[in-house]
């Protein structure tokens, strides 16, 4: 046995599995298992939250105060804008305690769309 190319035949493939590997994890797409499930869970809490801007707004239609509310609103920037959303309750889910952040911030851009 040559054991001067078998040594170099194992050195070629360590570095070509590292090369693969940098390639891959940069220009490739590759991620990690831990990567990919907060990347999952994002897509996740923003789908939820798109689905349940509706019941945002519809709470602001629904609101008594809805003309006094929508000029306070307005005066507002876009994140003061989403805590006031909060703060009115319309953001808050039937069930929950604290209002969502994300479906705060999806009606506070609906909104702002709407008034313009």
């Amino acid at each position: 046995m040559d054991w001067d190319k078998i040594k170099l035949g194992c050195w070629s493939a360590v570095g070509g599995a590292i090369l693969a590997a940098i390639v891959g994890f940069n220009w490739g797409g590759w991620v990690t298992g831990g990567t990919a499930g907060v990347m999952a869970k994002e897509i996740a809490e923003n789908a939820v939250a798109k689905r349940f801007t509706p019941i945002c707004l519809a709470r602001v239609n629904d609101d008594p105060k809805k003309e006094q509310k929508l000029k306070e609103f307005k005066a507002k920037d876009s994140w003061d804008g989403q805590k006031y959303v909060e703060e009115q309750g319309w953001a808050t889910l039937p069930g929950e305690e604290k209002p969502d952040s994300k479906i705060a911030e999806g009606c506070a851009k609906q909104l702002k769309e709407s008034t313009k």
